[in-house]
């Protein structure tokens, strides 16, 4: 399967698990950009894919 240059907000949703409001408040703290087309919100693949790699690693705490 090909990677996608953009993919939507409800795409990004089911590939990452993250809530909508998750994936809002990111492009609100301008942590992940995104762009319009039209009245769709496309975020770029590699952006998304970059947001989810600056995010701090899960640590077990016990």
């Amino acid at each position: 399967m090909n990677t996608p240059i953009t993919i939507t907000i409800p795409e990004a949703v089911k590939l990452t698990g993250m809530s909508r409001t998750a994936i809002y408040e990111a492009l609100k703290r301008g942590d992940l950009v995104a762009r319009k087309a039209g009245r769709r919100t496309l975020i770029g693949f590699a952006d998304l894919e970059g947001y989810l790699a600056s995010l701090p690693a899960y640590t077990a705490e016990g």
